[in-house]
């Protein structure tokens, strides 16, 4: 019997266009086909074995839980996954990954590869579709065994012996020294002719030349490169390579605290991710990847700047309505499981600093002008001009009632600023007296208004005494010079009040029972994409063994394949939130980008 893994027991297999879990037992709990955002056929991570799942390795004894793979590692610089298996009968390896593609029909490739000895291996497929509640019409076409719900049809094409049982497809094989099973499931829509005949050796050579020659651009050199590579790498394959959209994670409803309520669906482009993974990729050499989401951007945002949204569609669409999936037991009964996203359409004045820094970066970075992007840029500082100064919800999403943000006006403040930079530098036309009129105003706003000079620090909003670690970015953004009494103040607060006993950094102070500032009840980890940005910070003020000792701290928080979710459960010891997240493997390049350049690394 499987149960589903720790969130950090999971690796990641993916196309560029949606991605699987693989467990360390060899389980794909966690595939949505054909993309990203669409239902799951693999549901077991959110349930049970119920609710769909896909094993392979060792045969085990009924009821015997499987054995964890004594040992696994991605192929080099690839997303070409290898566990292994020591058994008594000799060891075994299984090699998964999924074929980049150009067409419509997305495979999972499994190579079962014998080492040593003749070892007993079971496949166990369930296939469940729509994230578990339908369970497909199985039959065989042609030596090929197709399952059939509604629109969908998965084809599985293996050379082992398949049989039927408990609405389960079992293959129980032995392999030897040099022997190679293959297993391929392919999707397609079912009112179409089958899929091709997979090639899964060709396939596994194409893939691994995919990652080898994308690997090939890191302009990164430094003594971080392999966790910086392997996020990059996690960074690819979270991007819908059709669009350039780039998802926030492959997952919905992994709990940020565990048995807890706290659980969203991360499978869209939120504007401000996508932003910073622009800026990411493009300071380490990946332009043709900015070029694409420069141009998403373009395509979502459309003639409608003034209704800018906080999050898209991989495609750009706009309708992202949340629901709760109640067969769904949840992450360790972390209930509810959640599809769509309600936030989509909350206001966060933040979202026009970063699309404005992205597109100033890519600018700045010689990426071939856009006249629309420009025309963008002064869409959106006409907007922020007349609506700045209004409360919103912020950039985590509150809940609660909107807010005087500070980390929203720092962000407005940063939109105007590279705005007036774009007609500097003479690529646009703007009235660049009234904004510099305008920047002055929001930043002696922010400064009067969300400074408490008692304690020397910013606050989270007007007039709170709450601290929030999104207040870290205000020398990060230019704001103000990192030397400035204010900011070593606020960057010192947030250590005292919103640090964990490991030096990790919380968002801002939750409540437990009660509903807080977020409007939602229970508590969260530590924040990894904010522990980061502390890093960055003490190596900005000089503090920069201090910033190298935390980051490689965070640095050890990854799994054994060097991914990350979104938070880290001090009590529990264990990553939680959906998984693996960009917007944790960002700041990790961002940091080790900048202690590189101070010289302040170990070794």
């Amino acid at each position: 019997m499987h149960v589903a893994g720790r969130i950090e027991d999971y690796a990641l297999i993916g196309d560029m266009q949606t991605a699987a879990l693989v467990c360390r037992d060899g389980t794909v709990d966690w595939l949505c086909l054909p993309r990203f955002d669409s239902h799951a056929v693999f549901a077991g991570l959110l349930g049970t074995e119920e609710h769909g799942f896909w094993r392979l390795g060792p045969a085990h004894g009924p009821g015997a839980r499987p054995d964890a793979a004594s040992r696994r590692t991605y192929r080099g610089d690839s997303l070409v996954l290898e566990s292994e298996w020591d058994t008594p009968r000799g060891t075994v390896r299984v090699i998964d990954f999924m074929p980049p593609r150009d067409s419509d029909a997305p495979q999972l490739v499994r190579i079962v590869e014998g080492v040593s000895g003749r070892v007993p291996m079971r496949s166990a497929l369930r296939m469940r579709f729509s994230y578990g509640r339908v369970v497909p019409w199985v039959h065989k076409v042609d030596g090929r065994t197709v399952a059939v719900a509604g629109p969908d049809s998965v084809w599985l094409d293996t050379s082992a012996e398949t049989f039927g049982k408990d609405l389960t497809t079992y293959s129980d094989f032995t392999v030897g020294p040099g022997d190679r099973i293959a297993f391929t499931l392919s999707w397609q829509p079912s009112h179409k002719q089958p899929p091709a005949h997979p090639e899964p050796e060709a396939a596994l050579t194409a893939t691994e030349d995919f990652w080898r020659e994308w690997v090939e651009h890191c302009t990164y050199h430094g003594p971080y490169r392999e966790a910086v590579v392997r996020s990059l790498i996690t960074l690819k394959a979270l991007t819908y390579a059709p669009t350039g959209g780039i998802v926030a994670a492959p997952t919905t409803s992994l709990p940020e605290d565990i048995g807890g309520s706290r659980n969203w669906d991360y499978r869209f482009t939120w504007l401000r991710d996508a932003a910073i993974t622009l800026s990411s990729l493009l300071r380490t050499g990946y332009r043709e990847e900015a070029r694409a989401w420069r141009e998403w951007l373009l395509r979502a945002v459309a003639g409608d700047p003034e209704n800018l949204q906080i999050m898209y569609g991989i495609a750009g669409e706009r309708e992202l309505g949340e629901a709760e999936l109640d067969w769904l037991p949840g992450y360790e009964n972390s209930g509810p499981v959640r599809v769509g996203n309600g936030a989509a359409h909350q206001l966060q004045l933040d979202v026009y600093g970063e699309v404005t820094e992205a597109l100033h970066l890519a600018h700045m970075t010689g990426l071939a002008r856009n006249d629309y992007a420009s025309l963008l840029q002064l869409k959106l500082i006409r907007y922020l001009e007349t609506h700045w100064n209004e409360p919103d919800e912020g950039i985590w999403e509150v809940r609660g009632p909107r807010r005087h943000f500070v980390h929203s006006k720092v962000m407005a403040w940063v939109a105007v600023d590279r705005t007036i930079k774009l007609i500097e530098s003479g690529d646009a036309d703007g009235p660049l007296e009234r904004w510099r009129e305008l920047r002055d105003d929001i930043h002696r706003d922010v400064c009067d208004k969300g400074y408490d000079k008692e304690r020397n620090t910013f606050t989270q909003s007007y007039g709170s005494k709450e601290l929030d670690a999104s207040l870290l970015l205000i020398p990060q953004v230019g704001f103000l010079p990192p030397d400035d009494k204010r900011v070593i103040g606020t960057i010192e607060a947030i250590q005292r009040e919103l640090s964990t006993p490991d030096g990790f950094i919380l968002r801002y102070p939750t409540s437990g029972d009660d509903a807080g500032v977020d409007g939602l009840e229970g508590d969260e980890g530590a924040f990894l994409a904010c522990s980061f940005w502390m890093a960055d910070d003490l190596a900005m003020i000089g503090r920069v063994d201090e910033a190298r000792k935390l980051f490689e701290r965070l640095l050890a928080l990854r799994n054994d394949l060097g991914l990350l979710a979104e938070e880290w459960d001090p009590r529990l010891k264990r990553q939680v939130g959906n998984f693996p997240q960009a917007f944790s493997h960002v700041p990790l390049i961002d940091t080790a980008l900048r202690l590189t350049a101070s010289g302040a690394y170990g070794g």
